[in-house]
């Protein structure tokens, strides 16, 4: 930035990635889509219903970047999924064994991952989807079905209302940035493949996360799909170790808003700022994204669910590193055709 206007800023940190000034008003968008829902249930004294909200809104994640029916259209699909985990994860929270969530979250993964290719939803993958089933299926006492359903249904419509109005604006403001998503080249058979190592390492991944008995299972679980859409097998080794140092980061900053014991409302400003950052800077440097995303996550966690912060910490530590290796040695082990 230059100029009168800018000159009391601080210089921006050399060897940092800068944000692009088109990140700003999607990461608005995605922020407030967020945080309103989470608001708004604190004011009725439900804050247990607040990790249905967050997944609902998490469709707002979709379609950034795409014109007004591209955006419309994919984040509708988006937000059907995540209901649908939502609601996949409440009813696996109570069934009598914790295998269950890993099992129906593998298999999320790899009918998420190939929903989300066929109908070319941004960003890939099955990410988002394994995240809801895995926590809402974790939850020792889960909403009624339908609420959990109307909850996250409402924060996925406000998502989608929202990023219609996003559209909107960017079509006058900034149209020549604006593009719909290329068709995907896939194959039946790559789809299937790619399916097959979305579910084996996923599945893997919750296996040995269970097996640790740090309570956190969907964490790892995320991790191990983490690496599975980059472009090659640099990239994705990469974004797995992204993803391990940004979180031991991001730990750090956790310990510093997780001790202190915030009001539910500041709270949820909190994570709507952590939010905005992480949006900010996730189509530029995924590690400093996770930096964000890592206080996130957990203070979201602890907004429904409150457990001792030393126990969190340590779960999401090592749940990260357990799904990373899993995600790493699977994407090694099954190179795709095309590429060797």
């Amino acid at each position: 930035m230059t100029g009168p206007a800018s000159s009391w800023l601080p210089a921006w940190p050399s060897g940092l990635p800068r944000p692009e000034r088109r990140d700003r008003w999607p990461a608005q968008r995605i922020a407030v889509g967020v945080g309103a829902p989470l608001l708004l249930l604190l004011a009725l004294g439900r804050a247990d219903l607040t990790v249905y909200a967050a997944f609902g809104a998490f469709t707002g994640i979709y379609g950034r970047g795409e014109p007004l029916g591209e955006r419309a259209r994919h984040q509708s699909l988006a937000g059907l999924l995540l209901v649908t985990c939502v609601g996949l994860g409440v009813l696996t929270a109570g069934s009598a064994s914790p295998w269950t969530v890993v099992w129906v979250g593998a298999l999320v993964a790899a009918f998420g991952a190939v929903l989300a290719t066929v109908w070319h939803l941004r960003p890939a993958g099955s990410l988002f989807f394994v995240f809801a089933v895995g926590t809402v299926g974790a939850l020792p006492h889960p909403a009624p079905l339908p609420l959990a359903l109307a909850v996250s249904g409402g924060a996925a419509a406000l998502s989608v209302a929202l990023g219609a109005l996003g559209a909107w604006h960017s079509t006058r403001a900034r149209p020549h940035e604006l593009a719909a998503p290329p068709p995907h080249d896939r194959q039946p058979s790559e789809l299937m493949s790619a399916g097959l190592r979305f579910f084996v390492a996923v599945g893997l991944a919750g296996a040995l996360g269970l097996l640790s008995g740090l309570g956190h299972v969907a964490w790892a679980m995320v991790s191990a799909a983490v690496p599975m859409t980059a472009l090659n097998q640099r990239m994705r080794v990469q974004r797995s170790l992204h993803r391990v140092v940004g979180t031991a980061l991001g730990l750090g900053l956790s310990a510093l808003l997780l001790w202190p014991t915030l009001p539910g409302w500041g709270t949820v400003l909190v994570v709507m700022v952590l939010q905005w950052l992480a949006e900010l800077f996730v189509a530029r440097h995924y590690g400093l994204t996770m930096v964000f995303v890592t206080p996130l996550a957990l203070l979201m966690n602890q907004l429904a669910h409150r457990v001792p912060p030393g126990e969190l910490l340590l779960s999401r530590a090592a749940e990260t590193v357990i799904g990373s290796l899993v995600g790493v040695l699977v994407v090694l082990a099954t190179r795709p055709r095309r590429e060797r």
